[in-house]
C-alpha cells in the first residue's frame, strides 16, 4: 500500500477521533454548574474500566441488559465478533471497519434514551455499586476536597458513564455518544467510540470550554491505550496498570496506584495484554453469555 493511499485512511480515524471527543464534551452536562468551584482551573479525569470499576461496565451492562431480554445472545455474540475483529485487523479493512463502528451500539437501535437510562439505574445497583475501587473512590474524592472537578472518560455509553459519576458524587462523564433522533436511539455513533485518542480529543474540548489548564490537572487509568490522555495532563497516575502501561510509568516517573492482589494484577496483565477498553467489555460480555448456555459461569 502507498503512503498516499494510506494518509487519508489515518486521517479519517483521526477526525473520527475529533468528532467523538467534540461530541462527548459537547454532550457532558456539569451537574454542579451553579457551585464556584476553589480551584477553577484544576480538574481530575478518571478511565472507569478496571480504574474505578473492576471489570468492564460495558460487560456489566450488557448482561444486565441481556438479562431483561433487551437483545437477544445472537446480537452480543455479533457485536462482540466484529469488535474483535476491528481490534485485531480493523486498520487494514476500511468496510469492516465502518461495519464494527455502525454496529458498535447497534444494540440499542429503536429503544428510547429514557428506557436505557432508567434500566441503567437498576443495573448499577446490581451489578455495578460493588464493584468501584475503594482507593480509586477516595483518589477522586480527595481532588473534589481541593475544590477541583472530577470527570469520568470511558468508552461506556454516556449514558451509564453519567449514571456512575452521579452515583459517585462527581462532577460528570464524558462517553461514547450514540445518535438517537426524538429520543430514540439509531444504533449508529457520533464519531468513534471514545477511546484511546478519542478521549484525549473529549478532554482538551473540554478544557476548552471550562477554562482548565492541563497542566495542573490530573488524569487516572489502568490501560496503555489511554496514553494519550495521560499524557495531556500535568498528573498522569496509572491504576492497577497493564504491564505496559506499568512499563512506561516508571520510565517517565509516573505514580503507580494498585488496589488489586498480586494475583489479581498478575492475571490483569496478560488479558490486557491482548483486549483493551470497551472492546474487552463487548468480548467479556459474548464468552460470558455463551459460556452460560454452556452451564459454565
Amino acid at each position: 500500500m502507498s503512503p498516499s493511499r494510506d494518509r487519508p485512511r489515518r486521517l479519517d480515524l483521526q477526525q473520527r477521533s475529533v468528532l467523538a471527543g467534540e461530541a462527548a464534551a459537547s454532550i457532558t452536562e456539569v451537574e454542579s454548574a451553579l457551585d464556584i468551584p476553589a480551584d477553577p482551573t484544576a480538574a481530575a479525569f478518571f478511565d472507569v474500566d478496571n480504574t474505578v470499576m473492576q471489570g468492564a461496565s460495558i460487560f456489566h451492562l450488557a448482561r444486565g441488559l441481556h438479562r431483561r431480554k433487551f437483545f437477544s445472545t445472537r446480537d452480543i455474540l455479533d457485536a462482540a465478533w466484529k469488535q474483535a475483529y476491528f481490534r485485531v485487523v480493523g486498520v487494514e479493512d476500511p468496510e469492516h471497519v465502518a461495519e464494527a463502528r455502525a454496529s458498535a451500539l447497534g444494540f440499542i437501535a429503536g429503544h428510547t434514551v429514557a428506557e436505557l437510562e432508567a434500566l441503567g439505574e437498576e443495573i448499577f445497583d446490581e451489578a455495578m455499586a460493588h464493584r468501584i475501587w475503594p482507593g480509586t473512590r477516595a483518589l477522586a474524592q480527595l481532588h473534589l476536597d481541593e475544590g477541583q472537578r472530577v470527570w469520568l472518560v470511558t468508552a461506556a455509553p454516556i449514558e451509564i458513564a453519567s449514571i456512575i459519576a452521579r452515583r459517585l458524587g462527581l462532577t460528570g462523564a464524558l462517553g461514547t455518544v450514540a445518535e438517537h433522533v426524538d429520543g430514540v436511539y439509531t444504533g449508529r455513533l457520533v464519531g468513534d467510540m471514545l477511546h484511546g485518542p478519542a478521549k484525549a480529543e473529549a478532554i482538551k474540548a473540554l478544557a476548552a470550554r471550562e477554562g482548565l489548564d492541563l497542566g495542573r490537572c490530573a488524569a487516572y487509568s489502568d490501560s496503555v491505550n489511554d496514553l494519550p490522555m495521560l499524557s495531556l495532563v500535568g498528573e498522569p497516575c496509572a491504576v492497577n496498570p497493564d504491564q505496559r502501561l506499568r512499563a512506561h510509568a516508571r520510565d517517565h516517573g509516573w505514580q503507580v496506584r494498585d488496589y488489586r492482589t498480586g494475583r489479581k494484577a498478575a492475571r490483569a496483565g496478560l488479558v490486557a495484554a491482548g483486549v483493551a477498553g470497551a472492546v474487552a467489555g463487548s468480548l467479556a460480555a459474548g464468552a460470558a453469555l455463551r459460556g452460560r448456555g454452556s452451564g459454565t459461569v
